[in-house]
C-alpha cells in the first residue's frame, strides 16, 4: 500500500505532509543507516500515492570520477565570491558541488555551512569543520538560514538553490563580506543564469544588481548530461564562465552584438573557460555522441553544424561510398571481345 509507505517515508516531517496535502507532491530525504540514502518524491495520482526514490551515493564523488575539468580545482583556493552550478534537474549539479566541497574540506581549515533541500551527500569533518542544515527540518527557508549563517562564522556557505530575490540578495551580501558562496540555479547556460538573477529584481534595481553580480561572481558552471552513442550511459558537457575583466564587463553592462558571454568563453580557453558547443564538437568528433544528440543540445545548432561539416561528410562517405571508388583489393575487370 503506497499510502502507508508514503507515511513511513514522511515520518514526523509536518511540512512535507502539509505540502503533500495542499500541493499534491512533496520531497523528503530517507536513510537506511549504514546502507544508503535516498531523495524521495511523493505525489498523488488517481486517488492514491506514487513514490519515486533516487539513490544518493554514500561515497562523495571526486573530480576524476565526474570527469570535471581539472582547472576547476582552482575553486578550492578562492577566498570569497559566488560560484554557481547550473543545469536542468538531474544534470549532476549536486554531485559537482559535493566534489568541490569535499576538495575544500580536505585541503582547507575552514568552517563550511550548507543549507540544502534536502541534505544529499553527507560530509564528515576532515581538515574543515562542516555543518549541514536541512530545509524545513532545521530551518524554515533558505533566506532565513542564509541570513543566520552570516552570524555563524562560516568561511564557505552552500545554498542549495537561489529560489527568490531575498536569497539572491543575501547571497550577494555574503560574497561581498568575505564569504565563499556556492549555489545552484535551474538555468541552461551562463547567459540565462545572469538573466534569471537580474530578472528577479525590479527594473529600478537591476543595474545595481548587475554591478554587484559582476564584482561577486567567480565561476558559472553549467552542465548537461547527454546520452552516449553506444547506449552505455550519459556523457557530461560542461560550460565554464570565469570572472575576467571582459566577462565582468559583459555581466555589468549587458551583452550585445559581438559582446556575448559565449564569445568570451570561446576566446577564453587559455584562461580555463569552455562553452557548450565547443564541448559538443569534441564529444561528436570523439564518437561519444551522435549528430542528432549534438544538434538537440547545441546552443547554436546552425553554427555547430557548419563547424562539423568535415566530420559529417566523412561519416556520410563511410556509409555510402562513391560508386566511382573501387573497393580495396578488387582487380580490374578483363574485357573479352
Amino acid at each position: 500500500d503506497t499510502r502507508r509507505i508514503a507515511a513511513d517515508l514522511i515520518g514526523r516531517n509536518e511540512h512535507a505532509l502539509r505540502k503533500l496535502e495542499q500541493e499534491g507532491a512533496t520531497d523528503v530525504s530517507y536513510s537506511l543507516p549504514g546502507l544508503s540514502r535516498f531523495r524521495v518524491n511523493i505525489f498523488r495520482q488517481r486517488g492514491t500515492y506514487a513514490i519515486v526514490m533516487r539513490v544518493i551515493p554514500t561515497t562523495i564523488p571526486d573530480f576524476e570520477t565526474l570527469k570535471l575539468p581539472a582547472h576547476l580545482g582552482e575553486i578550492a583556493n578562492l577566498r570569497n565570491g559566488i560560484v554557481l552550478v547550473t543545469g536542468p534537474t538531474g544534470s549532476g549539479k549536486s554531485s559537482t558541488l559535493a566534489a568541490i566541497l569535499n576538495k575544500i574540506n580536505e585541503e582547507k581549515a575552514y568552517h563550511i555551512l550548507t543549507i540544502e533541500d534536502p541534505v544529499e551527500f553527507m560530509h564528515n569533518h576532515k581538515k574543515s569543520t562542516i555543518h549541514q542544515r536541512e530545509l524545513h527540518s532545521d530551518t524554515p527557508t533558505f533566506a532565513l538560514a542564509l541570513r543566520a549563517a552570516l552570524r555563524q562564522a562560516p568561511k564557505v556557505i552552500l545554498v542549495g538553490e537561489m529560489r527568490d530575490k531575498e536569497t539572491i540578495e543575501i547571497a550577494l551580501e555574503a560574497a561581498e563580506t568575505g564569504h565563499l558562496v556556492f549555489s545552484t540555479l535551474h538555468t541552461i547556460d551562463a547567459s540565462k543564469t545572469v538573466e534569471r538573477i537580474i530578472g528577479a529584481f525590479s527594473l529600478g534595481d537591476q543595474q545595481v544588481i548587475r554591478s554587484r553580480l559582476a564584482k561577486a561572481f567567480r565561476y558559472i558552471i553549467s552542465q548537461r548530461l547527454l546520452p552516449r552513442k553506444d547506449g552505455s550511459g550519459r556523457a557530461a558537457a560542461i560550460e565554464v564562465l570565469k570572472s575576467t575583466l571582459r566577462t565582468r564587463e559583459y555581466v555589468e553592462k549587458g551583452e550585445g552584438e559581438g559582446k556575448t558571454l559565449v564569445d568570451a568563453m570561446r576566446d577564453g580557453s587559455t584562461e580555463g573557460m569552455q562553452h557548450f558547443d565547443g564541448e559538443l564538437d569534441k564529444l561528436f568528433r570523439a564518437g561519444i555522441i551522435d549528430l542528432e544528440t549534438c544538434m538537440a543540445f547545441a546552443t547554436n545548432p546552425g553554427n555547430l553544424r557548419l563547424e562539423l561539416t568535415d566530420v559529417i561528410e566523412q561519416n556520410a562517405e563511410a556509409v555510402n561510398p562513391s560508386p566511382l571508388e573501387k573497393p580495396a583489393g578488387e582487380s580490374e575487370l578483363e574485357i573479352v571481345r
